[in-house]
């Protein structure tokens, strides 16, 4: 009995086609949240009606410790468990904003009220 070499293909064809149209509704779902996240300035809102701004612990976690290591130890960048007896919360405060192109790290991944804690709190790791 001869195989039709063409249905191995068919059946490809048709599972990738559900497969996006699955993945286009799954899409949709979520269609509210990025516009309620684009209202608030693309900060996801907190329970309590806290934004992550108040606690500098969790910017740092979500901005910094892929680089910087949960525990403040140093991965990809420099240790900064240590940091606040290098450096002032202003000096600190201005690498946030600008970066420190010697080692790579951009500036401006944290803003405003939140890189002003983010400062305060890494200024007290002495």
């Amino acid at each position: 009995m001869k195989r039709n070499p063409v249905i191995p293909y068919a059946i490809i064809a048709v599972v990738g086609i559900l497969l996006v149209v699955v993945i286009s509704f799954a899409g949709l779902g979520q269609r509210e949240a990025i516009q309620e996240a684009e209202k608030n300035g693309g900060q996801k809102q907190e329970q309590g009606g806290e934004t992550a701004a108040t606690d500098p612990e969790k910017i740092f976690q979500n901005n910094c410790a892929s680089c910087h290591g949960a525990d403040l130890s140093g991965a990809a960048g420099p240790a900064l468990n240590k940091i606040g007896s290098e450096y002032s919360k202003d000096e600190i405060l201005e690498i946030i904003k600008t970066g420190f192109p010697e080692s790579g790290m951009p500036g401006g991944l944290v803003q405003g009220e939140q890189a002003d804690a983010l400062a305060t709190w890494l200024a007290e790791k002495k």
